[in-house]
C-alpha cells in the first residue's frame, strides 16, 4: 500500500520502511525509558545504598527525591534538543539522548556506596540523574514526531501509540531484569553488588539501540521544510511567540502531559510501592503482579492509539479523565483488600489513634522532636495505619483501649495480640488475580489518555517549531506533576498514616486538566503535518 505521506506530496509511503520506523523508534524508546525507570524500580536499595539512616521510610524518600531531580531536569533537556530537533534534524537529535541516557544509567551502577566514598557517593549520583533528565527531555519528542512524520494520516494514531506503549515496556524491561538478576546471582549477592549489574545492562541496550537507529533515514516532513529553508532560526523564541501557540502550550502542559503521566505512574509505581509498603506484600511477588499487570496493559495504549483514528484524539482523554475521579479510590481499595485481608481487617477491627499537643512528624528527620512525633515514626516504620487527633496529653489507643506502655517493645506486643501480622504476605492465586484485576483498569485509563497522546500533540503544532513545542510543556508536566509523584504521595501518605491518602495529589491534578482539557483542546484528527498545516 502507498499513499502520499502528510508534508511532502512526492512523498511515497513505503510499508516496510515504516516497520523499521516504529520498530527503531519504540525500542529506543523502550530502552531509554528502561535506563530512567530502572533507579525508580531499585528505589529501597538505592535509598540504603546511597543515603542510609536508620529508617526505611526516610531513606525511600532520599531516594525518590534523586529519582524526583531526574524528572526535574526534563525540561532543561527538552529546551536544549528541542533546539536542536528543529535546527539540525529528527534523527540525529534522538541519537544523541539515547547515548547520553545509556552512558548516564551504566555510570549510576558504577558508583561507590555512601559508606565506602560518604557523600561523594550520593552527591555523584545525583548529577548522573540529572544527565539522565536531560537525555530523556529529548527522546520522548524526537521518536513520537518522526514516527508522526512518517504515519499515514489515516493511522497516524496507531502508528505512534507503539511510542507510547514502550514507554510502559521500558518500566516491565526494568522489572524483568531485575527480577532475573535477583534470581541469577542469589540474594545475598544481589544485596552486595547484584543490584548494579540492571543498571550496567544498560550498555548492551546502547549498542542495540544506536545500531538499529543509525539505519533510519531523516523525516521527510524535516527533509522537505530543510529543502525549502522553512526551518525555523530560534525555535525556542519561536515556540513563545508564534501565532496562537501559547494557549496551545498551556493545554498541553496542564490539560496533557500533567494529567496522563500521573495516572501513568499511579498506575505503576504507586501500585508497586503500594504493595510493597502499606501493604507489606514479598517485594519481588509485588514486582511480578505489577509487570505482569503493566504487560496487559500494553494493548490499552495500542488500542485507544487506534480508536482516535476512528472517533478523534480528545474523546478518549476526556473518558479517561473522567473515569480516573471515578473509580480510582475504588480500585485501590479493591488491591488493598486483596492483597493482604488480615491487616485489612486488624486495621479496621482493631483502628490505631495517636492524641497529642504537639504530633508534627517530618519523614526526613533522622530522629522526631516530640514524643508524640516518635511514636508517629514508629507506626510509620511499621506501615500501620494511624489517624492523628489532638490532645492536651500525649496517648495511644488500639482498637479503643489506651496503652499504658508506649514502648516500641510494648506496643509490637499490642499490635501482635490486636491481629496485626505485620511479616511480608504472598497473596494466593485468587488475591493475585483480583490484584492484577485492579492493575488492568488502571491500566485501561492510563491507555485511553496516554494512547492517543503522541498524536495529539504532533497535531497540535507547527512542523517549524513541533519538536521544541511538544518536548517543553510534555517534559515540564510529566517532570514535575509526575516525575515528583512517588515522592509526594509517599510523603502525604508518612503524614497522614494512611495508605490511601497519597492518591489525593492524582485526584487533584487529574481534576484539573479534565477541566484545562474541556476549555481548550481542540480536535486534531487529521491535521496537517508538513509546514503548511
Amino acid at each position: 500500500m502507498d499513499s502520499a505521506a502528510p508534508g511532502t506530496a512526492d512523498y511515497v509511503m513505503d510499508v516496510r520502511r515504516d516497520r523499521l520506523v516504529i520498530a527503531a523508534s519504540s525500542l529506543g524508546t523502550v530502552f531509554e525509558w528502561y535506563d530512567f525507570f530502572i533507579y525508580g524500580t531499585l528505589a529501597a536499595i538505592i535509598g540504603r545504598t546511597f543515603f542510609p539512616t536508620d529508617n526505611a521510610s526516610v531513606e525511600l524518600l532520599y531516594s525518590l527525591a534523586g529519582f524526583a531531580v531526574g524528572f526535574g531536569f526534563r525540561p532543561l533537556g527538552a529546551v536544549l534538543f528541542g533546539y536542536f530537533g528543529d535546527r539540525l534534524g529528527r534523527k540525529y537529535t534522538f541519537l544523541a539522548t539515547i547515548t547520553l541516557m545509556g552512558l548516564a544509567t551504566a555510570g549510576v551502577g558504577l558508583v561507590p556506596s555512601a559508606a565506602s566514598i560518604g557523600a561523594a557517593a550520593p552527591v555523584t549520583l545525583i548529577i548522573l540523574r540529572i544527565f539522565q533528565g536531560l537525555a530523556l527531555g529529548g527522546e520522548y519528542g524526537g521518536a513520537a514526531i518522526y514516527v508522526a512524520e512518517h504515519a499515514p494520516v489515516e493511522r497516524r494514531g496507531f502508528y505512534t501509540s507503539f511510542i507510547q506503549a514502550s514507554v510502559v515496556g521500558g518500566f516491565i524491561l526494568s522489572i524483568t531484569v531485575v527480577l532475573g538478576t535477583q534470581w541469577i546471582v542469589g540474594p545475598q549477592a544481589w544485596d552486595a553488588w547484584g543490584w548494579r549489574v540492571p543498571f550496567l545492562f544498560s550498555l548492551l541496550l546502547l549498542a542495540i539501540s544506536l545500531w538499529i537507529r543509525l539505519k533510519l533515514k531523516e523525516s521527510p516532513v524535516f527533509k522537505a521544510m530543510k529543502q525549502a529553508g522553512e526551518c525555523a532560526r530560534n525555535p525556542l523564541k519561536e515556540t513563545f511567540t508564534y501565532p496562537g501557540n501559547k494557549k496551545r502550550l498551556i493545554v498541553a502542559l496542564f490539560g496533557i502531559a500533567a494529567g496522563l503521566t500521573v495516572i501513568w505512574y499511579t498506575a505503576m509505581f504507586q501500585v508497586l510501592y503500594f504493595l510493597q509498603n502499606a501493604l507489606r506484600v514479598e517485594p519481588v511477588t509485588a514486582q511480578i503482579l505489577v509487570g505482569i499487570g503493566a504487560a496487559s496493559g500494553l494493548f490499552w495504549f495500542l488500542y485507544f492509539g487506534h480508536l482516535s483514528d476512528k472517533i478523534g484524539r480528545k474523546k478518549p482523554i476526556v473518558i479517561g479523565y473522567a473515569a480516573t475521579l471515578l473509580l480510582l479510590f475504588p480500585v485501590f481499595h479493591l488491591i488493598g483488600s486483596a492483597a493482604n485481608p488480615g491487616l485489612a481487617e486488624a486495621a479496621r477491627r482493631a483502628p490505631v489513634v495517636v492524641r497529642g499537643p504537639d504530633c508534627r512528624f517530618d519523614p526526613f528527620a533522622k530522629s522526631q522532636a516530640t514524643e508524640c512525633s516518635r511514636l508517629l515514626d514508629y507506626f510509620s516504620k511499621k506501615g500501620v495505619h494511624y489517624t492523628k487527633t489532638e490532645s492536651d496529653i500525649t496517648q495511644v489507643s488500639v482498637a479503643g483501649t489506651v496503652q499504658a506502655d508506649t514502648r516500641p517493645e510494648a506496643l509490637d506486643r499490642t499490635l501482635a495480640q490486636s491481629g496485626y501480622d505485620l511479616a511480608k504476605v504472598k497473596p494466593s492465586l485468587a488475591q493475585s488475580l483480583l490484584i492484577l484485576l485492579g492493575i488492568l483498569i488502571l491500566g485501561a485509563l492510563s491507555g485511553a489518555t496516554y494512547g492517543p497522546v503522541a498524536a495529539l500533540l504532533s497535531e497540535l503544532f507547527p512542523a517549524r517549531i513541533r519538536y521544541s513545542s511538544m518536548s517543553i510543556p510534555y517534559h515540564i508536566g510529566t517532570g514535575y506533576f509526575g516525575g515528583f509523584l512517588p515522592l509526594v504521595s509517599q510523603y502525604i501518605v508518612a503524614r497522614t498514616g494512611d495508605p490511601y491518602s497519597g492518591l489525593w495529589y492524582t485526584m487533584v491534578v487529574v481534576a484539573m486538566s479534565l477541566a484545562v482539557t474541556l476549555w481548550g483542546l481542540p480536535e486534531t484528527r487529521g491535521a496537517r503535518l508538513d509546514a503548511k498545516g
